[in-house]
């Protein structure tokens, strides 16, 4: 029966305990002296004589305490034997508090600082003016393209739209208060425009929302996924360039263009530059450029690895399936390999779509290796299965004979009694007389000789004949020789009175 063990939080002070002499202290003794069992009373007679002479029994009570009983002291190590529905009680419980404590790893993930509240502020501080913020990148390695989502911002009083301050938790930043045009990577025509007398009023507050499609845009980049082969090491490099201008074609300067640094599946990182690009008059334009680092978390990296290297296990549990199939007859012993094969077959497909944000199935020493072993294992399997199964309808197996058992005897109401094998046929050589270098065991089996020769009546005077002695007895009347007189003996006829050859 499962039990429950609590560890000893103290060790006993005397080291004596386990000694029966010296298993209790003085102190302990007298302790234990005032812990004495509930008293009880005996009622015996008494014998007394009265004034007239007459001897009465007179009922006394006697009270006799008890021997006190001494308390097994306390196990160091305490076993709680556990039954079946404590057990599982106490595995929901766990699961149930596991989950809870996973919850709550989301409660005050809100609580946290804005992701972009630093960089406005030091942009605000130091160098006003318009700003991109990259809140939303979706790589997608299949397109292959990433998509990011711009937010229009501009930091500092000059250059905020009144009623627009507190954008991703700076004071100091808003909506821009002039129409701008954006160009990516030097497209002729804007690839976005922001006009803010498209931005209405909360008609209870007088200030200005925030419409996300009238602030945002998304523009879509060309991803260079020639690495996508070393997945999950590989690494993507994107570099765009962002031009600002107004409506009247006058450029202005983009102080910051900032992203998101994770996402579910990508650590990315952001580099902004600043540059120019000239006209066919000579102009130049100023605009800002991003150089923008993907790579996998190392989480999913971990989980891919530990993934890949199931598979390859599995791959490996089928060659084990034709190796030991080969060794087997009959379909009953093959066919539980050629099940596990299939069930492989099908799941190695399963975990390389499991893997996290996993390119396409191209790899050369992962999807397609396993597939092609798995599927010539099982194939091979089958073969086998064939064969086995086509030697067993040429060559049927003999089919066993039946079983006959020997009619029992009547019953009877004495039984026989069971004779044990003869002691003749373990010493079919007398053992030889015992010598002064002789053996236990050859004294013994000496000395057993001789006994069985004196039960067998060889030491007998007149000896018997040995054609008399061999000769089996009556199984229905047994008898020993010893048990006969000397007179029943010769009136038998076994000895004669004057025989001197015997």
């Amino acid at each position: 029966m499962p039990s429950f063990r609590i560890p000893a939080f103290f060790r006993p002070r005397h080291s004596f305990n386990r000694l029966r002499s010296f298993h209790l202290s003085p102190d302990q003794v007298s302790g234990l002296a005032t812990t004495q069992a509930p008293v009880g009373g005996t009622i015996t007679p008494e014998l007394k004589q009265n004034s007239n002479g007459i001897v009465e029994k007179m009922r006394t009570t006697s009270i006799k305490s008890k021997r006190s009983i001494a308390l097994a002291p306390r196990p160091s190590n305490l076993s709680i034997p556990l039954r079946g529905s404590t057990i599982v009680k106490l595995a929901v419980v766990t699961s149930l508090f596991f989950i809870m404590s996973i919850s709550m790893a989301f409660l005050g993930a809100d609580q946290d600082e804005p992701f972009f509240k630093r960089t406005l502020n030091d942009v605000a501080t130091n160098s006003p003016g318009v700003v991109l913020v990259g809140e939303s990148v979706d790589v997608d390695i299949d397109e292959p393209s990433i998509t990011i989502r711009w937010s229009i911002v501009a930091c500092g009083e000059a250059f905020m739209l009144p009623g627009t301050a507190g954008a991703h938790g700076s004071g100091s930043c808003g909506l821009p208060a002039s129409p701008i045009h954006f160009f990516v990577d030097s497209d002729i025509a804007p690839t976005a425009t922001y006009d803010p007398t498209t931005i209405p009023f909360n008609k209870d507050t007088g200030l200005r929302r925030s419409i996300q499609n009238l602030v945002q845009f998304d523009s879509d980049h060309v991803l260079d996924v020639h690495e996508a082969r070393l997945y999950p090491f590989d690494n993507y490099v994107l570099s765009s360039t962002i031009r600002a201008a107004s409506f009247d074609n006058q450029t202005i300067p983009i102080q910051k263009i900032a992203t998101i640094d994770v996402t579910s599946s990508f650590d990315i990182l952001t580099i902004d530059v600043e540059s120019f690009s000239t006209t066919g008059n000579g102009a130049q334009q100023v605009s800002r450029d991003i150089d923008m680092h993907v790579s996998r978390p190392n989480g999913a990296r971990f989980f891919t690895l530990l993934l890949f290297a199931i598979s390859w296990l599995l791959t490996h549990v089928t060659i084990g399936h034709v190796m030991v199939a080969r060794r087997l007859f009959g379909m009953r012993n093959i066919l539980p390999h050629l099940v596990s094969s299939g069930a492989i077959l099908i799941a190695i497909p399963q975990l390389r779509n499991s893997m996290p944000d996993a390119p396409g199935l191209d790899d050369c020493i992962g999807f397609f290796p396993q597939m092609i072993i798995v599927s010539i294992s099982t194939i091979i399997l089958l073969l086998i299965l064939v064969v086995r199964e086509m030697d067993n309808m040429s060559h049927p197996p003999p089919r066993p004979a039946p079983v006959v058992f020997p009619p029992r005897p009547p019953p009877t109401v004495f039984p026989p009694i069971p004779r044990s094998p003869s002691v003749q046929t373990q010493f079919s050589r007398p053992p030889r007389s015992p010598t002064a270098n002789s053996s236990s065991k050859e004294i013994s089996q000496w000395e057993m000789h001789r006994m069985l020769k004196h039960l067998k009546g060889e030491f007998v005077f007149p000896p018997v004949k040995p054609s008399h002695r061999i000769q089996p007895s009556d199984k229905s009347s047994p008898s020993h020789r010893r048990i006969k007189t000397m007179s029943k003996i010769m009136e038998a006829g076994e000895v004669s009175h004057w025989s001197e050859d015997e």
